[in-house]
């Protein structure tokens, strides 16, 4: 779940800027290359920003984790959270931020022609551009705490509900299983 998660903020980090200067890509205009998609990629600060996203992400994840993990195993130690957070860091350094901007190079280049790009590069060259940049980390942060609390009211309904729903499921099978002729096979 925490992978998921994460993959999808990156995502998010990839696509939230594109819906600030967001432009229809005309079919007759020039596509955009590879490199500018890169150099629209080094003026938005993406590397930095995934960076931050993914570091924020992670925390918040391993923060409901814990909170639910105690929750339904009360006797887990914290020797034992410092094994899930061992290998939940190593599952973060081995994500490729440039591998994965690279993977979003194609998807820009479909929704973004060459002018859009351009503008887009001096947009956020602008100091406005740069100020949006700047605070977007701080906004983030900002927005997935105040979110936090919603999020782990719908977290704890949703598997209050499942809980329901798998006991119901069970209790039904049982009656189901008692209410069959108990048949022996020679």
């Amino acid at each position: 779940m925490r992978v998921r998660a994460i993959l999808f903020a990156i995502l998010l980090c990839l696509t939230s800027p594109c819906m600030l200067g967001q432009a229809a890509a005309a079919g007759s205009e020039a596509s955009a290359s590879a490199d500018d998609i890169r150099k629209l990629f080094d003026v938005m600060q993406i590397r930095n920003q995934m960076k931050v996203v993914m570091q924020q992400v992670s925390q918040q994840i391993r923060s409901l984790e814990r909170e639910q993990v105690r929750k339904q195993q009360p006797n887990v130690t914290n020797e034992d959270f410092a094994k899930f957070d061992a290998i939940s860091d190593e599952v973060m350094k081995n994500l490729s931020v440039e591998g994965l901007l690279d993977d979003m190079i194609p998807v820009y280049q479909k929704h973004l022609n060459k002018s859009d790009v351009n503008a887009m590069v001096g947009f956020y060259s602008t100091p406005t551009g740069q100020k949006i940049l700047r605070e977007m980390p701080a906004m983030t942060t900002e927005g997935m705490q105040a979110m936090q609390p919603h999020l782990k009211k719908m977290i704890d309904e949703a598997n209050a509900q499942l809980e329901k729903r798998v006991k119901e499921e069970m209790q039904q099978k049982k009656q189901d299983d008692a209410s069959k002729p108990n048949t022996i096979k020679n």
